[in-house]
């Protein structure tokens, strides 16, 4: 598996980032480092996931910084130009899936049904990110989902909390999970970056409990 990938393996947890004012992004990723998780999920939900990015690699080097909700190429080229080190796309686009394997750049498409694996593994694939999780039918179905691709691990995304976080993170099957409850917009936006903190540090601690049990 690539490196970057299995680093997000080792972390266990991707917080998925949707940020209104890219001048936040600094101290959001101070606020996730005090809480023990070096890495971010800058979504392209905003107009300033480019830019938050480029502030986020810069002021915060040691984070692993990747782009989400990529939807296109070119929006992929500007998440790699501006230093994201990973593609995590909602569904599972070829074009966009070609893209970063010519570039050498790792991509975790989002799927939701056996087809769309078949698809990803056709790619030589086997992260992938299984989305909406939740409305998708949570664990249950991720569990039925999965069971047939024993070679292959999935990042679930899409309604994880702290409360269900444990249940996903004991599957075989799950890599890390993406969650934004301890990055909401509005944590974010109110400058609530020692709330940040002590929700990150929270969910850390779960995340190491699960995976040293």
């Amino acid at each position: 598996m690539d490196s970057v990938l299995a680093q997000i393996g080792e972390i266990g947890l991707v917080p998925v980032v949707a940020i209104d004012d890219a001048d936040d992004a600094p101290a959001l990723g101070q606020a996730l480092l005090a809480g023990g998780l070096p890495c971010a999920e800058i979504t392209f939900r905003t107009a300033v996931a480019a830019d938050a990015i480029r502030l986020l690699t810069a002021e915060c080097p040691e984070m692993l910084v990747g782009a989400g909700t990529v939807l296109t190429v070119a929006q992929a080229e500007t998440a790699v130009a501006a230093g994201a080190r990973f593609i995590v796309t909602p569904g599972f686009d070829a074009v966009v899936v070609d893209w970063c394997l010519a570039q050498n750049v790792p991509v975790t498409p989002g799927v939701m049904t056996p087809t769309e694996i078949n698809m990803a593994l056709n790619k030589g694939l086997n992260l992938l990110k299984f989305f909406p999780a939740e409305a998708a039918g949570g664990v249950k179905a991720l569990q039925a989902i999965g069971g047939p691709y024993r070679g292959v691990k999935f990042m679930p995304t899409g309604g994880i909390t702290a409360v269900n976080l444990p249940d996903y993170l004991r599957l075989p099957m799950v890599h890390a999970c993406g969650g934004s409850w301890m990055v909401a917009s509005s944590l974010i936006n109110g400058g609530q970056f020692a709330q940040i903190t002590r929700l990150t540090a929270e969910a850390v601690t779960i995340v190491r409990q699960i995976r040293s049990g």
